[in-house]
């Protein structure tokens, strides 16, 4: 598994211009807070706009070391189980947008994974992919690495569509439930 890096963009998900509903204190103390997630390992993080600055779910934002021109500062990382309902929903097109548009790095984690101890290699840690579809998915990448998800699955007999598997497995790691995480960074 490779070393991670710092976020630099983030996509909202759900924006609170008065802040949390269950937040007591009065309105005028209450700042804006965008809920977010890291375009490269999945980080789901609690923004804080710039004044005058207003989000819809979706925008891409910078929040890298450099000068930020929409975000204030970044509060926190978030669990899962502090999202909204609206960041939850659209949390799923997100995901899958980025599995979409950086498929090369996706299944560039089928030409590359490696075995995690004699018995366990990583292919097997996605939901549906068992030593079958492992033993497989080595063999064929030995002439030629995977291209994309359709040739993934052309070379592949019966395999799962490999873009759902990955979006499974990130939604798990995210939850906290996985002892290796292959693609969110924690």
């Amino acid at each position: 598994m490779e070393e991670r890096t710092r976020e630099e963009y983030a996509i909202i998900i759900d924006y609170l211009p008065h802040g949390y509903s269950q937040d007591n204190r009065p309105s005028h103390k209450k700042t804006p807070i965008a809920q977010a997630i890291g375009k490269s390992n999945f980080t789901l993080l609690e923004l804080v706009p710039k004044k005058d600055v207003f989000f819809q779910p979706h925008d891409e934002v910078y929040i890298g070391d450099g000068k930020r021109e929409k975000v204030h500062h970044i509060a926190g990382k978030l669990s899962i189980d502090k999202l909204t309902g609206t960041a939850r929903k659209e949390m799923e097109f997100v995901i899958k947008d980025i599995l979409k548009k950086d498929q090369t790095k996706f299944v560039d984690f089928f030409n590359k994974a490696q075995p995690l101890t004699t018995r366990m290699h990583q292919i097997e840690l996605l939901p549906g992919l068992g030593k079958k579809h492992m033993w497989q998915i080595i063999e064929e990448r030995k002439g030629d690495p995977f291209k994309d998800f359709d040739d993934l699955k052309k070379r592949v007999k019966l395999i799962p569509d490999p873009q759902k598997v990955i979006y499974k497995r990130i939604i798990s790691e995210l939850s906290g439930k996985e002892k290796y995480n292959l693609f969110v960074d924690k």
